[in-house]
């Protein structure tokens, strides 16, 4: 791609990821951005803003796609904790295939170069062996309707590629973590400052985490890079961490110690079943590792900030807001 100034439409900026891309942009003059929101949104000067109410099959983008450059796609259909439809997966594909599919598809049309997709790492499934992590190359395993989605997604975005020459670059980002994080590190940060007695003492998994400002740092390295057309990337720090190692680091990061109790793996499996959260024990205690091996030898990235430090901005800001 040429040394220009980058036309950049981002979708989903106002979520977590977007957020986050949409401030590290905006600070970066190789880029001029324009965003796609749902509803009206206050945003910097230079940033052109253009309302987008729904994201389906349907979807008009001629006005957002204008002089546009690169893709940046973040928004979707996330997890729905009190799922009401009928067939999850049909919602979930409306969204994410058919809305992504049409978005690709008028952009490659508008002369658009690049599409930068964001999906998931449950493309590839919900958890690995002891030692064996997932890479780039391994065969997809969705197990629910969000996975599925995103892989469905995937393949036809690459088929869009063959058939159109637009450039596809997916990235399948780990759990992310950062300033403003939600869900349950939110909450392991919460009990870790608030001391609360944990049985989570002697975990021996190992979990690949990606921080918020590493993630960024892939999908503007995948916005621009020549190497990274038609190809699929991991994202993760780099460094795993099982849970008992992850409650530890944000104990130093709060200035809190973890007050965590050596519990075997066998009670803990035990309790949740009884609690009816057999499926926790997974997130909690299961191990999901990525090799990010793949990023480097094709674009020469590595995780720009270590986990210290992101765990250190992460827990800065979380006692910002409480």
């Amino acid at each position: 791609m040429s040394s220009k100034q980058q036309r950049v439409l981002l979708t989903g900026a106002t979520g977590f990821v977007g957020s986050a891309v949409q401030q590290r942009i905006i600070t970066d003059e190789q880029y001029a951005l324009t965003i796609a929101v749902r509803r009206p949104v206050a945003a910097p000067s230079a940033v052109s803003v253009v309302q987008v109410p729904e994201l389906t099959a349907h979807t008009d983008w001629r006005e957002a796609l204008q002089g546009v450059d690169v893709v940046v796609h973040s928004a979707a259909r996330v997890h729905v904790m009190n799922e009401t439809s009928a067939d999850p997966l049909a919602e979930f594909r409306k969204v994410n295939v058919e809305g992504t599919l049409a978005l690709a598809r008028q952009a490659a049309s508008a002369g658009v170069q690049r599409f930068v997709f964001v999906s998931s790492i449950k493309v590839n499934g919900e958890g690995t062996e002891l030692g064996q992590p997932y890479s780039a190359d391994t065969l997809a395993n969705p197990s629910d309707p969000y996975g599925v989605s995103k892989y469905e997604a995937e393949q036809a975005l690459l088929a869009l590629a063959q058939e159109t020459g637009l450039e596809v670059a997916i990235i399948r980002p780990v759990l992310v973590y950062g300033p403003g994080v939600k869900a349950n590190f939110r909450s392991m940060m919460k009990w870790v400052q608030r001391g609360v007695p944990l049985p989570l003492g002697a975990i021996h998994n190992k979990r690949s985490l990606v921080a918020l400002d590493n993630l960024v740092d892939l999908i503007l390295t995948c916005a621009k890079h020549p190497a990274a057309i038609n190809q699929v990337f991991l994202a993760s720090d780099g460094e795993d961490l099982s849970t008992t190692q992850m409650l530890q680091h944000l104990g130093v990061a709060l200035d809190k110690k973890a007050r965590l109790v050596p519990v075997p793996m066998s009670w803990l499996n035990l309790g949740f079943t009884l609690l009816g959260k057999k499926s926790f024990t997974q997130r909690l205690c299961g191990s999901l590792q990525v090799d990010i091996s793949k990023n480097q030898q094709l674009l020469g990235w590595t995780p720009p900030m270590s986990v210290n430090d992101a765990m250190r901005k992460t827990a800065a800001a979380y006692l910002a807001e409480s």
